[in-house]
């Protein structure tokens, strides 16, 4: 198989280096007691398996150190990662950040441009840990991402976020720690307007890279609304009683048996199986809702009033980025979106769950697994005032 090497994967001695484990105690600086209406819902949520001691935990480090003190607790016991890792190798944490205002608009006069600088303790984190570049940022990717994979769950899974500048290297990275076969999906997610970039194409979509620990993992099936343009090409037949509808194959891809359709026996089109067993099969002839073509081939109607809507693909171009005039708005330069989390953890998460982010940054993912019923665990070290700040206000109930 080939291999990504970097500088510090291995020692002098050719031996694969091994992220630091040292465990260290936590303080509790502060605890957020909840109301009496959350504390009744925190104990609904006990009641059915959740544990009664839990309190959710902001905890200010930086992960090299706070994900190892993790391990003796939660090893194997986290559901679900979602982590935003800076995207730059460049010289500082300084950038510049466009901001549309108008989500709608494809005018780009209409985007705000302005400079992040970096804190004195964010380019000491720099130094420290990717002053050797690229380099330096791969053996930074590789030991978090080994010491997040002991973290989860058997079911578990992890998502990536990332962009054009390092999401080929980190994919290459989380293939060889999770293995290729537990890679999902690249996710495309249009994050901003189109807009002219010098030379070259606008770049506009981060990916996230969805991965798994094992081949039983959760994932809850999202659906997305249907447009009145597909409805209107799709849902073409009424029934006498007006019900509408559209024929669907009955078939799929894969082999399978034949299956009774009435008096006939019926096989699959070659290299399909027939989609419902006999006994559903048997349920939709009863109920008139199997049709045959001139041909003979089944179909049966799929109603319009019962579609959950379309399932949701790998590219997501319906969730808008945070802009100036959000609600959700904290003015954390690289906020996403909380449609775009809660779409992640209800796919792949069930309530009570534990969901884990160590970059967290403006502390989207924990409100978002807050208002979710998931249980959570963030860390961050730079800029952490800004995601006390950005968290608190937002109505965290437990902390």
């Amino acid at each position: 198989m080939t291999e990504l090497i970097w500088q510090g994967k291995y020692d002098e001695n050719g031996k694969r280096t091994a992220p630091l484990r040292v465990s260290l105690p936590f303080q509790t600086v502060e605890t957020i007691n909840e109301s009496t209406m959350e504390r009744q819902r925190m104990l609904d949520l006990f009641s059915a398996g959740r544990d009664s001691d839990w309190r959710n935990r902001l905890i200010w480090g930086d992960k090299k150190y706070v994900l190892p003190s993790l391990l003796d607790e939660f090893a194997g016991k986290v559901n679900l990662i979602y982590i935003d890792p800076p995207f730059n190798v460049g010289a500082d944490f300084s950038f510049t950040a466009t901001i549309a205002d108008h989500p709608e608009s494809e005018d780009e006069d209409e985007e705000t441009s302005f400079i992040k600088q970096s804190s004195v303790i964010e380019q000491k984190a720099y130094r420290d840990t990717w002053g050797k570049g690229l380099d330096s940022y791969l053996l930074w990717f590789y030991e978090t991402v080994v010491l997040l994979r002991e973290l989860l769950a058997d079911n578990g899974s992890l998502y990536v976020h990332l962009d054009y500048h390092i999401g080929h290297y980190a994919k290459t990275v989380l293939d060889e720690v999770f293995g290729q076969d537990n890679f999902k999906n690249e996710i495309v997610w249009k994050r901003s307007l189109p807009h002219n970039d010098p030379k070259r194409y606008g770049s506009i979509h981060d990916v996230i890279l969805f991965y798994t620990k094992g081949e039983n993992y959760v994932f809850n099936q999202i659906f997305t609304e249907q447009s009145e343009k597909y409805k209107a090409s799709h849902y073409t037949s009424k029934d006498e009683d007006g019900r509408v509808y559209r024929l669907q194959s009955l078939s799929a891809s894969g082999s399978g048996p034949a299956r009774r359709f009435g008096e006939r026996v019926i096989e699959p089109p070659k290299g399909n199986h027939w989609r419902f067993s006999q006994d559903r099969i048997d349920q939709l002839l009863a109920e008139g809702r199997i049709v045959f073509t001139k041909n003979g081939t089944p179909n049966f109607k799929r109603y319009l009033d019962e579609s959950k809507g379309s399932a949701l693909q790998s590219i997501w171009t319906d969730i808008n980025p945070v802009n100036s005039q959000a609600v959700e708005r904290v003015d954390y330069t690289t906020q996403k979106p909380e449609a775009l989390l809660e779409r992640i953890i209800k796919a792949s998460s069930d309530e009570g769950d534990l969901v884990l982010d160590c970059f967290c940054g403006s502390g989207t993912s924990a409100t978002t697994a807050e208002k979710l019923n998931r249980r959570w665990i963030t860390c961050d070290l730079l800029s952490f005032e800004q995601t006390i700040s950005a968290l608190f206000p937002r109505q965290i109930g437990s902390g």
